[in-house]
């Protein structure tokens, strides 16, 4: 089992032929390591815009990589052979966050002609595996960690590399894999590209339902107990839809409880969420105006 550390340098432009803006993979970057973790191979290739003649000065400035470059790169079909030929079998392939997932499925869908595409094996999205590891760690993160970031806080130099170019951000992901390597933790985020369930979760979109008569509500979850006696509350008018919620006031017929109830339904890969609150009205505060 060897794993592959892949990183892809992308420039959005706009498609005439898709009608459409796309994120078009131009650079190709990837370190294999063996099972010690010892690197034993590197791919790196500039890739020629399928319908593009120039790159943004915004990609140039990010990874050096100019319009010249690209022009003299190798189509991204023969990048992508050339590269599953490297990649070799029974492999982990690790990204760092799974945007480059995306970016491979709709270039993969435009540019690459039908049953092509490119050799992943298991998979992990290494950003997230590292956010948890770091959670045990004791260091909760609440946003999504850069790959500069998460090498700084492993006190990993980055001076000799070249951030935002393909071949040298794996090398730092690899280090990044290295040092936070937990066998036991690490297994559950390895998932098999080869089940067609992996690309439909990862492709599916969450989505919120906002009328009432949607089959995947049921009466049941329109019900609000009192947060005080636990008897079901009354609902006193018509739901009212308002940024992803419904409400309405309730009253328990049983201890007189008054309360706005909200509820939100989120329909996620896994399937409906109900998220329910119980919101107490605040007190007026009486004003007595005196007149002197």
């Amino acid at each position: 089992m060897n794993y592959i550390i892949l990183d892809l340098e992308w420039d959005s432009a706009y498609c005439k032929k898709h009608g459409k803006f796309v994120n078009q993979i131009l650079q190709i970057g990837a370190v294999k390591l063996d099972e010690n973790f010892k690197e034993i191979g590197k791919f790196g290739k500039t890739v020629r815009s399928s319908f593009s003649k120039k790159v943004s000065k915004r990609f140039t400035t990010l990874t050096g990589i100019t319009t010249e470059d690209m022009l003299n790169g190798i189509p991204f079909e023969t990048a992508v052979a050339l590269y599953n030929e490297w990649a070799g079998d029974d492999i982990i392939t690790l990204t760092w966050s799974n945007s480059d997932l995306f970016t491979i499925i709709d270039n993969t869908r435009l540019f690459l002609s039908e049953g092509s595409s490119f050799k992943l094996g298991k998979y992990v999205d290494l950003q997230k595996y590292f956010q948890n590891e770091m959670k045990q760690r004791g260091t909760v993160l609440v946003n999504q960690v850069s790959l500069s970031d998460a090498a700084e806080m492993l006190k990993i130099s980055t001076e000799d590399f070249d951030l935002h170019t393909a071949v040298d951000d794996s090398k730092i992901t690899a280090e990044i894999l290295k040092r936070t390597y937990n066998a036991e933790r690490f297994l559950p985020f390895v998932k098999d590209t080869a089940n067609p369930e992996f690309y439909k979760k990862l492709t599916f979109k969450n989505y919120y339902l906002s009328r009432l008569d949607s089959k995947e509500i049921k009466p049941q979850h329109l019900e609000f107990l009192c947060d005080k006696c636990g008897s079901i509350a009354k609902p006193k008018k018509k739901f009212k839809y308002r940024n992803h919620w419904f409400m309405n006031e309730f009253r328990c017929s049983n201890c007189d409880n008054q309360f706005l109830g909200r509820v939100m339904f989120k329909m996620t890969y896994n399937g409906l969420k109900v998220n329910k609150k119980i919101i107490h009205p605040t007190p007026k505060v009486q004003e007595n105006e005196t007149t002197v």
